[in-house]
């Protein structure tokens, strides 16, 4: 099979190879999907760069954990019903080193999760990481009917989900942005209000939006670097989920504080996540797509051999939608 690989950890042009694969086998609980997309997310290239040390120690990768395609084989424990079957596909990568950037992934069956006929492969490709981060987000914590919920980066991939999560749920929110194009993209996924991202005048611009209240949940992609500025926005009682801190992956708190306010801080990590939480996830997201209630994005599509453009495009600051690569 084609496919794409590395053997080192580096950038993509020096490490990523295009060329011919072993085509892999199921084994008993697992099925063969013949794939139509993968999807490329910030995590497939931090790995790909080195952030998980351990990451070659059992040979070469095959990069990414989402895709989209028909299942072909099926494993001695999985039903044969299910041959023939459009699905699209979550942890592809994880503790795993053979990801869905090839023509074939074989993989444990509850990782294949139906996809709608009326859903395209390429929006397959852009369920498991973003939406899945996105619903963990949102739900982890109880409903969100009547909650005045802030999300920041309201613009990324994640937060453009999670806007339309608690939208769709009766929830009141609030999206930062650091542009203008940003905040039309979070008006469109339905956020009520935009602001700037986090700084030391956030505090006082909210409580004016909310007529003097205060936020109940904070759902945060820049953990680190955006704390300080929020915690005189939250009621006492509150809760941050955040799923990313890249501008401080080590920030110090201001525990008492945070302790007095009685916060809740929730860090999400999609890969790892309780299978109930997953199962939720599916069990909404199937809902989702049956009933076209989210709006996805698609910024860039490539062919197999152009993985490396994709990986560039995500790296991008601006990149805000899906990047697919076509198979």
């Amino acid at each position: 099979m084609k496919g794409v690989w590395y053997e080192e950890f580096g950038d993509a042009g020096q490490v990523l190879n295009y060329g011919d694969l072993d085509k892999p086998t199921p084994a008993n609980d697992e099925v063969l999907i013949r794939l139509k997309t993968s999807g490329v997310n910030p995590s497939d290239v931090k790995k790909r760069a080195g952030s998980d040390p351990d990451g070659l120690k059992d040979g070469p990768v095959i990069p990414h954990s989402d895709g989209a395609g028909i299942i072909i084989d099926a494993g001695s424990t999985i039903n044969n019903h299910r041959i023939g079957e459009r699905v699209w596909v979550y942890n592809g990568q994880f503790k795993r080193r053979l990801g869905t950037c090839a023509e074939y992934i074989s993989i444990p069956g509850n990782c294949a999760v139906h996809l709608p006929e009326n859903t395209s492969f390429e929006t397959g490709a852009c369920l498991g990481i973003p939406v899945m981060t996105a619903h963990r987000c949102v739900y982890a914590d109880g409903p969100v009917q009547g909650k005045n919920i802030l999300v920041t980066g309201g613009a990324g991939r994640v937060a453009h989900y999670a806007i339309q999560m608690c939208k769709m749920n009766g929830a009141r929110v609030i999206a930062t942005a650091g542009s203008e194009a940003s905040a039309r993209e979070c008006l469109k996924a339905g956020a009520d209000q935009v602001v700037a991202h986090p700084d030391e005048d956030t505090s006082g611009e909210i409580h004016e939006l909310l007529g003097g209240e205060k936020l109940d949940r904070i759902i945060e992609g820049e953990f680190g670097g955006n704390l300080n500025y929020l915690l005189d926005c939250l009621k006492t009682g509150g809760t941050i989920a955040a799923y990313a801190s890249m501008m401080n992956p080590n920030p110090s708190i201001p525990f008492y504080k945070m302790m007095y306010l009685d916060l809740q801080v929730r860090l999400v990590i999609v890969y790892d996540m309780p299978e109930q939480a997953k199962r939720d996830a599916i069990k909404d997201i199937s809902d989702y797509l049956e009933n076209k209630r989210l709006r996805h994005r698609i910024s860039a599509r490539y062919p197999l051999r152009d993985v490396v453009q994709a990986h560039l495009k995500i790296e991008q600051p601006d990149t805000r939608g899906c990047v697919i690569v076509r198979i």
